[in-house]
């Protein structure tokens, strides 16, 4: 099993700390598993700590009082979340729950203030990564309320090229339903706009590879918002 320091080392949170940082930070650590569907945090509950993905997957989430869930985030190894909430002193703003079975480190706040009071440089690299997560909020929530279907999927498989750093495959590591979810749709509506990207020979689907045949395009599709009839 990782080492929790080595864990909290590929952490953007903590990139750059020293090892007796990172061990001062372990030090304060809980350890935690989840079963696949097991609820980590619900709406409205106290912030009375932050997590980082070990192993598995986490998705933050939203349900309206129709029940319909609109996935905010999906979360993989190394990834931070819940962390906003816990310095602004507020509760959840969301749900989180494991997606497949999951290894979650928990940071109680309490412990983690007194430690970053002591040590400033951790809250240096905090307001780097806290930034970038705005920033990226911010993109995701216009891309929801302005753009069309078509330019959100396009939008999507080229932040994972970017991601994966892979111009030209991407690997979908969540099902068809859940990237709907995400990117505010439904599954049919998903598939239809997966079909008619395959016929203009942007893409070329194979199962949870996708082989982004025209980057280019895709990049005009994001920007345009529409596909061609």
């Amino acid at each position: 099993m990782k080492k929790i320091s080595r864990i909290l080392s590929i952490t953007p949170l903590f990139k750059g700390l020293s090892e007796p940082q990172l061990d001062e930070i372990s030090a304060i650590t809980i350890d935690r598993h989840y079963h696949r569907s097991e609820s980590i945090f619900m709406e409205g509950e106290e912030a009375d700590g932050f997590y980082i993905v070990a192993d598995g997957q986490v998705k933050i989430f939203k349900t309206s009082l129709e029940g319909k869930e609109q996935i905010l985030h999906i979360y993989g190894p190394g990834n931070p979340f819940g962390e906003v909430p816990v310095f602004s002193g507020s509760r959840f703003p969301a749900n989180a729950q494991a997606l497949v079975e999951s290894r979650i480190l928990f940071l109680p706040r309490n412990a983690f203030v007194r430690l970053i009071t002591a040590n400033p440089s951790l809250s240096m690299n905090m307001l780097g990564e806290l930034s970038m997560r705005l920033r990226q909020f911010t993109i995701q929530i216009e891309n929801l309320s302005l753009k069309e279907v078509p330019s959100r999927l396009a939008s999507y498989l080229t932040y994972l090229s970017r991601e994966q750093e892979n111009p030209d495959r991407v690997t979908l590591d969540i099902s068809k339903g859940q990237l709907a979810s995400l990117l505010g749709t439904i599954p049919e509506t998903l598939s239809r706009i997966f079909a008619k990207m395959s016929a203009q020979h942007l893409i070329r689907v194979d199962g949870k590879e996708i082989h982004l045949l025209d980057p280019l395009g895709l990049e005009d599709l994001s920007a345009a918002g529409k596909l061609a009839e």
